[in-house]
């Protein structure tokens, strides 16, 4: 299975966690169903931002794209859901800002890794004290930003990054950060790893690299409209 296959999937199972989200009464048993199903989606976006991360010529690009996407995808995602949950607009920032500070997060913890990397006691301890810095800077900023996924998405992005080789390791920790962050029903986000561990590390098609970036706003945009319709107001 190659990014391009998990990148798809990541987008059929999000759609359908939007679609309950937006368009379903939440006390109806699919909503229920299609908000599980949607679980899969953020924790394989992770593991596709690790892989993007490690092959990426430019992490500035990277970031500058998932940036533009994050301004770009606001009004729409205020419009689906934060208006819709909360009465106003500034409550929730959409997924690509915490996909952004993910990666910043993950680029600071990869030149700390660079600048300590002796076999010391010390450059060991300055490693992982400056590494957890990094990962509770990024934390607090999506907590205090209010992005979705808010901390425990920076927690998720850590653990695909630091056991990205440890399948057995990944799996605890993110069945750990999902059940205890997120609840019994965000726990079966963890049942994303079945697709990323089939990854072959090849990248697949490139035509649809823009593909996510443009398919998060427009999709929730579609949806929202469709909400307006008279049969769901």
């Amino acid at each position: 299975m190659n990014g391009c296959n998990l990148k798809y999937i990541a987008m059929i199972t999000m759609f359908i966690d939007h679609l309950a989200a937006i368009l379903l009464p939440s006390e109806t048993p699919v909503y229920l169903v299609f908000r599980i199903i949607g679980r899969l989606a953020f924790p394989i976006f992770c593991f596709l931002l690790i892989e993007g991360f490690r092959h990426t010529h430019s992490v500035k690009n990277y970031l500058t794209r998932l940036g533009i996407f994050a301004f770009i995808s606001e009004i729409p995602f205020d419009l689906a859901f934060t208006a819709k949950y909360y009465g106003d607009y500034w409550q929730d920032q959409n997924v690509f800002f915490t996909l952004f500070i993910g990666l910043a997060v993950i680029w600071g913890m990869s030149i700390v890794d660079k600048k300590f990397y002796k076999d010391t006691f010390q450059s060991k301890f300055l490693n992982r004290l400056l590494q957890g810095i990094v990962v509770m800077t990024g934390c607090f900023a999506a907590f205090f930003l209010k992005t979705d996924y808010s901390y425990m998405g920076i927690f998720l992005i850590v653990v695909f990054y630091l056991f990205r080789e440890k399948k057995a390791l990944m799996t605890f920790f993110v069945l750990l950060v999902n059940l205890f962050l997120g609840g019994i029903i965000q726990a079966f986000a963890t049942l994303a790893l079945v697709f990323t561990f089939r990854y072959n590390g090849e990248r697949g098609p490139q035509a649809n690299k823009y593909l996510f970036y443009i398919f998060y706003p427009a999709h929730i945009l579609f949806l929202y409209l469709i909400s307006l319709l008279p049969i769901f107001t």
